[in-house]
């Protein structure tokens, strides 16, 4: 039983939500638009304010169905009127970070610098203040592609468990390994 997939999603005015031809869902906000494509098997009905989904079965596949979307859906919804904002720390000694439009220069203790593009959908910004580390911060309406976009940011240089050395989520905390114990 889908408990996730039974609460209806609320959305504010402003936000308008079309159902496309082959179950495409569109959430249209003040920030802007996102579409989403659903498993044809859920229903999808739009009454005063909420969109509920529906799924025509018991059956684990579309158990599983109805709760992904509906999270799906409440995060484009999230999107279009919020946001998000995710931040990313570059902890080390040299590591820098600057920006140019959707260009990311990233310094990160190897040999060359890093040129990463960021997609035309996010903003990015960097900031340095002193005796802080370098902070990265991207902005949005796509949950998926700002969590994908710092994912691969993280994994150029992932921290590393003896001194925190990398690229990690501001607020992170890492599990941390004891270095070479003394001899005898």
């Amino acid at each position: 039983m889908s408990r996730i997939g039974k609460k209806p999603v609320e959305f504010p005015t402003g936000v308008t939500i079309a159902i496309g031809t082959d179950n495409v869902v569109t959430v249209k906000g003040p920030k802007g638009e996102l579409k989403q494509a659903v498993d044809r098997d859920i229903k999808l009905e739009v009454k005063d304010g909420t969109l509920e989904l529906v799924r025509p079965t018991d059956q684990i596949r579309h158990k599983a169905m109805h709760g992904l979307y509906r999270s799906l859906v409440s995060n484009m919804v999230k999107g279009v009127t919020e946001g998000y904002v995710k931040q990313l720390e570059l902890v080390g000694v040299g590591f820098k970070a600057a920006s140019t439009g959707n260009i990311l220069d990233l310094a990160l203790g190897y040999s060359h610098n890093i040129i990463f593009e960021i997609p035309k959908e996010l903003k990015v910004a960097t900031s340095q203040e002193k005796g802080q580390n370098p902070i990265i911060t991207l902005e949005g309406v796509d949950k998926q592609l700002i969590g994908q976009v710092c994912a691969k940011i993280r994994g150029l240089r992932k921290p590393e468990p003896y001194k925190g050395k990398g690229v990690k989520f501001k607020g992170e905390v890492l599990r941390r390994k004891a270095g070479k114990s003394a001899g005898k």
